[in-house]
């Protein structure tokens, strides 16, 4: 869902030149600025040069998951991924989420905690861990998940926690040439760095 709406966000943007998405399978999608990489195992990933940026978007619910699998999937899988194209001209943004804590008590705060200081030891330029919460989607964005149809009220009765796949997707592009101040950006930070002028 996240990466749909990131990738509608940059298609729509001016300030985005190219894109390449990363797909298992094919994403039926076309557009001038639009290529697209089927790689159906991520830990093969093999870097394609001249990109400014990642964002990563990928991601399993931790629901009925075992921690050894979940961390292959969420820390492992994204670590081989920014490794393969760690450089210092390249900015990296990651979609954790809200509540991410390396020393929580839940399984999945601290396995996506772990994933987020992992990859600011890389060598990047920058890297963001983004921390949205609830996430308002494009109208007529095809992957959206169920649980939206039953908690759309939340976005009228809790507008602070909430953000819109636009407001995501153009901070993410923002990160390109704003060097925000911090590395872990929670939802007030993602709202006003989508507000920055490039």
């Amino acid at each position: 869902m996240v990466g749909e709406g990131v990738l509608l966000t940059c298609l729509e943007s001016p300030e985005i030149e190219h894109v390449l998405i990363v797909n298992r399978k094919p994403s039926g999608r076309s557009h001038p600025k639009l290529e697209e990489q089927i790689v159906p195992d991520f830990f093969a990933f093999k870097a394609p040069i001249g990109y400014d940026a990642c964002f990563f978007c990928a991601g399993v619910s931790s629901v009925g998951m075992k921690e050894p699998e979940y961390r292959r999937i969420t820390h492992d899988l994204t670590l081989s991924f920014a490794k393969a194209l760690a450089n210092p001209g390249m900015v990296f943004t990651y979609v954790s989420g809200a509540g991410t804590n390396p020393n929580g008590r839940a399984m999945w705060a601290r396995v996506k905690g772990d994933t987020e200081n992992d990859l600011m030891k890389l060598p990047f330029r920058a890297v963001y861990n983004f921390r949205p919460g609830f996430m308002r989607p494009w109208p007529g964005q095809k992957n959206v998940l169920r649980l939206y149809k039953y908690i759309g009220w939340l976005f009228y009765v809790m507008p602070s926690s909430v953000l819109t796949m636009q407001q995501v997707g153009l901070a993410m592009i923002h990160t390109i040439s704003n060097n925000y101040p911090k590395n872990i950006l929670e939802i007030k930070d993602i709202r006003a760095l989508a507000l920055q002028e490039s």
